[in-house]
């Protein structure tokens, strides 16, 4: 379990999380939502290390993460696909697949795992020698979280994975995110699109300028009247 209780964090003179707690049962999948700016990304980067906390304590599995190293951090089990996707542009996907496992010295197991994600992803294998930065937005974000699992997470933390793309292909992404949570993996998924986020959700958070709000299960949360009105319109 992930366990992170009164988690501030300054930039310069500005407090972007003011005391957060919550926590990410194993084998569930559990998101964040709120409106840009309220503190989403900055808790994923401050949980894998690239951001400073100011205080508070980030726990996973009973052991503290704040102080880590980033390589530590993700050698207990964590990943992160990020924001934008990030992908290396002039390496192939095979390449940036691989870069995922960059930690690893079990190479049988490793070629066990591209083949998992091409299982996940088969336009990635149809894919496998084209440079990534040639690929779709879509493919993209697929190769983002193929890489992401390359690390074998036992915890898989997901920053706007909707962003920028199309309503089919966010449908295909968040299929992916279950089947990914039903082989194993637990899930913290950072969502502007409330709806599908909180559709799949076991619990869910609400985060406004770096405090929760709200807290529930997903469909708590989508049922509510606050939530509805403030994040997916109120004819939802």
């Amino acid at each position: 379990m992930l366990k992170i209780e009164n988690l501030q964090v300054h930039y310069g003179g500005i407090q972007a999380l003011r005391g957060i707690s919550l926590e990410v049962p194993d084998g569930r999948i559990v998101t964040l939502i709120g409106a840009n700016g309220a503190g989403k990304s900055t808790t994923l980067r401050t949980i894998t290390g690239l951001v400073k906390a100011s205080g508070g304590s980030v726990q996973w599995d009973g052991q503290e993460l704040l102080g880590k190293s980033i390589d530590k951090i993700i050698s207990t089990g964590i990943a992160m696909s990020p924001e934008g996707r990030r992908v290396f542009p002039d390496m192939t996907v095979l390449e940036n697949l691989k870069i995922g496992a960059y930690l690893r010295r079990d190479k049988a197991e490793i070629e066990k795992d591209i083949q998992w994600v091409y299982s996940l992803f088969p336009r990635l294998e149809e894919r496998s020698w084209q440079l990534a930065g040639t690929l779709s937005g879509g493919e993209q974000q697929m190769l983002a979280v193929g890489r992401a699992l390359m690390s074998r997470p036992k915890l898989m933390m997901l920053d706007e994975p909707s962003l920028g793309l199309a309503p089919l292909v966010v449908q295909d992404i968040f299929s992916i995110i279950r089947e990914i949570n039903r082989q194993g993996v637990t899930v913290l998924l950072v969502e502007q699109n409330a709806n599908m986020a909180l559709k799949i959700a076991d619990l869910a958070y609400v985060l406004e300028t770096g405090t929760i709000t709200m807290s529930g299960t997903g469909s708590e949360l989508l049922a509510d009247s606050r939530v509805k009105e403030a994040y997916l319109g109120k004819s939802s």
